[in-house]
């Protein structure tokens, strides 16, 4: 019974990243706060929390990366518009900046889906009892 038990923990550890949606930082603040009280209970929590902490970490650094070239595409396509503008109309218009811009969007958008995805079938592993190691992870936490 007590293995069912540990399976429904790690599942919570887990999932409780999608609190991320709910306020700032929660997929990082709910896994930790959920990992540190059941850590000491069994091997099996430690590892699993500690894979969810530095997936949350890892993660959300990635897209505040894209996040931040998202805007300097923004801002660099506002400072464009102003420099093509001619009085008679004539003037060159491209929407480079505007593909740019969009691309970065999607880039974030498909980061986010693939979070979206790992962290169910993350879940549902540790529902099972199964060992998970999300990808593209950095480890943070040893």
């Amino acid at each position: 019974m007590q293995n069912n038990n540990e399976n429904t923990n790690a599942f919570l550890i887990h999932i409780s990243s999608f609190a991320g949606y709910l306020f700032p930082l929660g997929s990082i603040i709910t896994p930790l706060i959920i990992w540190q009280t059941l850590k000491e209970k069994s091997p099996y929590l430690d590892q699993q929390g500690k894979e969810a902490v530095n997936f949350n970490i890892s993660f959300s650094l990635y897209i505040f990366v894209l996040g931040a070239s998202f805007f300097s595409f923004l801002f660099g396509n506002i400072f464009d518009i102003f420099n093509g503008v001619d009085i008679d109309f004539g003037g060159h218009h491209s929407y480079n900046g505007l593909f740019g811009i969009l691309g970065v969007a999607s880039l974030v958008s498909i980061v986010t889906l693939i979070k979206i995805a790992l962290i169910i079938l993350a879940a549902m592993k540790a529902n099972n009892g199964e060992i998970y190691k999300y990808p593209f992870t950095i480890k943070f936490i040893k």
